[in-house]
């Protein structure tokens, strides 16, 4: 396996991530288990989670993944030997979006992202992630299969510099080691 610093930080992370969207929905635990020990007999080191996974986004299944993760971690003893990567849920704009987490209400602030991050942490059985995004940003963009952005006016959204000071203080608390975010847009 070769390793790669992730961005401009200490972390050494394998080439290929386990991606992990699909545990709780098209995966059970035993497999998502058999899944981490085979990627980290192979190398890998790096675990991508999301506290909306798994996907199709449904309120029954909602955090199953970082659960299954969480179990691996709590049973393996290996906590030391992965990073992990999760992230916030965004605001539920549009009408796909998952409406059943945290009420909806799913704006970077400091309730929202503090009520997310601890979430994550409870299911994943930690005590700090390695690798902490927002998994989309705090206003309208293109992702998931959406073209032809529309331009809300009045669209409703959190200052990013209100959201980084948040993360900055997640950093400094210990509970999140990095920070990043998932399906930006080049001028994001």
């Amino acid at each position: 396996m070769q390793y790669r610093e992730l961005g401009n930080t200490n972390l050494k992370v394998s080439q290929i991530t386990l991606g992990t969207m699909t545990w709780g929905e098209q995966n059970t635990e035993a497999e998502a288990h058999a899944q981490i020990d085979m990627a980290l007999a192979h190398g890998v080191n790096l675990i991508d989670a999301a506290e909306m996974y798994p996907v199709p986004p449904r309120p029954e299944t909602q955090g199953l993944t970082e659960n299954y993760l969480g179990t691996w971690l709590k049973n393996s003893g290996k906590r030391d030997q992965v990073l992990i990567a999760t992230k916030a849920t965004g605001p539920a704009r549009k009408p796909h979006n998952p409406r059943h987490i945290r009420g909806g209400v799913n704006n970077f602030d400091r309730k929202g992202l503090t009520e997310a991050l601890n979430g994550s942490l409870e299911r994943l059985q930690t005590d700090y992630v390695d690798l902490y995004q927002l998994h989309w940003p705090d206003r309208s963009v293109n992702c998931f299969g959406h073209l032809n952005y529309t331009h809300l006016p009045e669209e409703d959204t959190v200052p990013i510099e209100e959201t980084l000071t948040i993360l900055a203080d997640f950093i400094q608390s210990g509970k999140v080691r990095h920070i990043g975010i998932s399906n930006e847009t080049p001028w994001g």
